[in-house]
């Protein structure tokens, strides 16, 4: 193989981790608004709020939240921001309505049995994030915002994202979203699944491209 088939074939296969990635990230998101009642992640928790309030749909929140944070941190660091953000920003919310519209996740039972698509969704989110950022094309809106805050404000990225997340948090309860006691365990659950899904789609990446793969 020569030189620009192999880079066409590794960016072929960058390409498809990350869109499916995206189409995991927001069937999780979509799983888990079915079943609101017990919490969402803050982010969600705003998108709803906004939803419920003004109108439009989940997802098109997403998206105008997207692109405000993706406006903020051009205006901090223009490094964490490329296509894979703007794509990140601009098809997530889709994906999630399209499943919701489709109709065919399962609805709320008010029991036990919510707890398991929770869990199911906040897996499959997990799982997307951790699909799509091991192909290279760029951190989401939300993790650059993050990443443009940590660098301005000094603080680590995990300080910056306790920090801004709670104040999502907030305004998304008082606009009325749901705040149930899943949402603030929801970091919790989600982030070794994150990172247990990067590190083996980065691996499985490298492995296809025939590169070695350094575990850190």
């Amino acid at each position: 193989m020569d030189q620009s088939n192999a880079r066409s074939a590794q960016k072929l296969i960058r390409y498809t981790f990350y869109f499916l990635g995206l189409i995991c990230f927001g069937l999780g998101a979509a799983i888990t608004v079915k079943v609101q009642y017990l919490g969402l992640h803050p982010w969600d928790v705003l998108n709803v709020a906004l939803f419920e309030k003004i109108g439009f749909s989940i997802g098109t929140w997403s998206i105008l939240v997207g692109l405000v944070l993706i406006l903020i941190s051009l205006l901090f660091s223009k490094k964490y921001v490329n296509l894979g953000t703007f794509l990140n920003a601009l098809l997530i919310g889709p994906i999630m309505d399209f499943f919701l519209w489709w109709d065919v996740l399962p609805n709320a039972t008010n029991s036990w049995i919510d707890y398991l698509i929770l869990l199911t969704g906040i897996f499959l989110i997990g799982i997307g994030g951790g699909l799509y950022v091991s192909g290279g094309i760029g951190a989401g809106p939300r993790d650059g915002f993050m990443l443009s805050i940590s660098e301005k404000t000094g603080l680590s990225v995990s300080r910056a994202r306790i920090m801004v997340e709670s104040l999502v948090l907030v305004i998304g309860y008082f606009l009325g979203g749901p705040v149930f006691w899943v949402t603030f365990i929801f970091t919790f659950v989600l982030s070794p699944i994150f990172q247990f899904s990067l590190k083996y789609f980065t691996q499985l990446r490298y492995s296809l491209e025939g590169k070695p793969f350094l575990n850190k």
